[in-house]
């Protein structure tokens, strides 16, 4: 499980059930800001194992991860790539089966990869968004290293306020967006770090409660 929404919890549960599986890992790309994680609700009731990146300031028992750990999941795995840049937690997750070959199925991209877009690096203050604009242009370029089949799954789409000019489409592949996605046009650290700080929707007031109850340092408010 990645990326769960706490309202959402009774349906993973009930899809386990009727699979006739568990739910037992459950990984985060990043403490979110835009909903209130299912994540600690998953680990009391399904004894899930949360995972989070080391960089990820929270105070509930978890694992960490840092950049090239891989999680065996029987036949699969789950890789992690560090792509700071929307947050310095932020991870990707490249998932396979190597009951078909080595190569990564797909690539969970949180909210570094959007379609049409790329997570923006202004929630953490203006002082750190130019920073934070650096880190992800770094980020985007390890992504773009990876086979253009590569199917694309980031965990929002349009009507999210984490980016910007976002998609309806909620998955693509790297191909598609290397030649389509603006974030992805060929540009300097600079020019980047200029185009990813303008021109963004205003914060939502309620993103930090929403990030400290994910942390797990507020209590838990639907939301």
């Amino acid at each position: 499980m990645c990326d769960p929404h706490i309202d959402h919890v009774d349906e993973y549960l009930a899809l386990a059930e009727a699979a006739g599986a568990g739910i037992g890992r459950v990984f985060e790309t990043h403490v979110q800001a835009d909903h209130v994680s299912g994540a600690l609700e998953l680990a009391r009731r399904a004894g899930a194992r949360i995972h989070v990146h080391e960089a990820a300031e929270v105070a509930f028992p978890h694992h960490d991860l840092r950049d090239g750990d891989e999680v065996q999941l029987g036949n699969d795995y789950v890789r992690v790539l560090h792509t700071p840049g929307h947050s310095e937690d932020s991870v990707c997750y490249l998932v396979g089966d190597r009951t078909r070959g080595p190569d990564p199925w797909f690539v969970l991209t949180g909210d570094t990869l959007f379609v049409g877009s790329a997570g923006r690096p202004d929630l953490h203050g203006e002082e750190a968004s130019r920073r934070l604009a650096g880190q992800l242009h770094d980020s985007l370029a390890k992504l773009l290293a990876l086979p253009d089949d590569l199917e694309v799954y980031p965990a929002h789409f349009a009507g999210s306020a984490c980016g910007k000019a976002m998609s309806a489409k909620p998955s693509s592949t790297l191909g598609f967006e290397r030649r389509f996605n603006e974030a992805l046009r060929p540009r300097s650290r600079s020019a980047f770090v200029a185009f990813m700080t303008t021109d963004l929707p205003p914060q939502p007031e309620e993103f930090e409660r929403i990030r400290r109850t994910n942390q797990g340092r507020a209590v838990p408010v639907r939301g």
